[in-house]
């Protein structure tokens, strides 16, 4: 009797599964079935928004529905990263995240990027530059960290504020070369970059395609990405004279948790093909975004990996939330 009962559980089970299956391969037929939302958690013109607005022509023709950008800006992220949360998880409803976002979240320790969402995909990255005054004497990285070295809390960095990218590129950077530096926070990067172009602090790290506005009154120590980069040309990356640094702007998609693994690989095979097309390329690495298409299982490791990184870069730097 018992094998009996344990026998007919079994068929139950795999019925259910094989229905759960079938259900998910026809919402997957069926899809899409309307418009989608393809949300920004920024304003627009910042770099999320217009990456969003790049691909979304190209995604409607592919897709055969219209893939509408919908701007949710403010709280850092966490108003678009909500609004993608409580959307159905059925494909229709899905948003690009960036590093500034796992920042946000992180500190938040809510809507965690890494377990609170279905992952879809690494879209593209943007690197960030090491850069220094131009009084400063020295002409690589390896020079700058003997400098610093020998002056600790002499040497002053700018960043956008404390938690921002560019702080968290030079705390990792202090931390790896064993140096002391003193961090200056700005309302901004552009500020920052006006006081190391004239001297009043030594040392920034704002992201590649700015390098365009520095007009030669900085010097550019280093990219970085872990190798070299079109948006960074004939720039070595910091990793070369300090072995595993790195630290990527990026731009990844995201889709409220549960939505069918069959409608998330079309979604990723879909975007696949708009980054890869040559003319969509060539327009995102002018706008600053080297394309870098992954894998769903890649984006998934790639978010728990940084996730666990700045959760120690942000302790390290004594970085609260304020939300």
């Amino acid at each position: 009797m018992r094998n009996a009962a344990w026998r007919s559980g079994s068929a139950l089970a795999a019925a259910l599964v094989m229905s759960a299956a079938g259900c998910e391969a026809r919402a997957a037929q069926d899809y899409p079935s309307r418009p989608i939302r393809f949300i920004s958690a920024t304003a627009p013109g910042s770099g999320s928004d217009v990456i969003a607005r790049l691909v979304s022509p190209r995604l409607s023709e592919n897709f055969g529905q219209q893939v509408v950008v919908d701007n949710r800006a403010g709280a850092s992220g966490l108003i678009g990263a909500e609004v993608t949360a409580r959307a159905a998880p059925d494909g229709h409803t899905f948003w690009i995240a960036t590093l500034s976002q796992l920042i946000s979240t992180t500190l938040a320790n809510r809507l965690q990027l890494a377990t609170e969402f279905a992952p879809i995909g690494l879209v593209a990255t943007t690197p960030f530059v090491i850069v220094v005054s131009s009084g400063l004497p020295v002409a690589s990285t390896a020079e700058f960290i003997a400098y610093a070295k020998s002056r600790p809390g002499q040497i002053m960095f700018g960043s956008s504020g404390a938690g921002t990218s560019p702080h968290l590129c030079l705390e990792l950077f202090q931390t790896m070369a064993g140096l002391k530096l003193l961090h200056v926070p700005y309302k901004g990067m552009a500020p920052a970059i006006t006081d190391i172009m004239a001297g009043q602090i030594h040392a920034g790290c704002p992201a590649a395609p700015s390098m365009t506005i520095f007009g030669g009154r900085v010097k550019v120590l280093g990219v970085t990405s872990p190798g070299p980069t079109p948006l960074a040309p004939g720039v070595p990356p910091i990793a070369d004279t300090l072995p595993g640094y790195e630290l990527l702007g990026w731009y990844g998609l995201l889709a409220p948790r549960g939505t069918p693994k069959a409608i998330i690989a079309r979604i990723n095979q879909e975007f696949a093909k708009t980054v890869n097309a040559p003319d969509i390329r060539e327009r995102l690495l002018a706008a600053g975004a080297e394309p870098a298409m992954s894998s769903p299982e890649a984006f998934s490791a790639f978010l728990h990996k940084e996730s666990e990184k700045l959760r120690r870069l942000l302790k390290d730097a004594g970085v609260k939330s304020t939300q």
